[in-house]
């Protein structure tokens, strides 16, 4: 299994609105993106300093399968909208 994290912080002059719309968009890959096991999204609550806003967990049985998912159509239309409200992203992919 391979797991896949992204953690998001969003400029701050971006709005909910456009963080509920990528937020929903990247929901829909689960169902656009063949090889994507599953995927899940959290919203921060904790007030610090070092907190993220949202993290993104997504699973895949293989490397391959991950690799498919980067280079997917879907997901690259997904990551051009992140990439306009996205100050910056984190990402770990490992093993489990």
């Amino acid at each position: 299994m391979v797991i896949h994290v992204v953690m998001f912080k969003f400029k701050d002059d971006v709005g909910n609105a456009l963080i509920k719309e990528a937020r929903e968009k990247i929901e829909q890959m689960i169902d656009l993106v063949p090889r994507l096991l599953n995927i899940k999204i959290g919203m921060n609550f904790a007030d610090e300093d070092r907190a993220m806003d949202m993290v993104l967990i997504s699973h895949f049985e293989t490397k391959d399968d991950l690799d498919f998912y980067a280079n997917h159509p879907e997901h690259l239309k997904v990551l051009e909208s992140i990439k306009r409200i996205a100050e910056y992203t984190k990402v770990v992919d490992f093993e489990a």
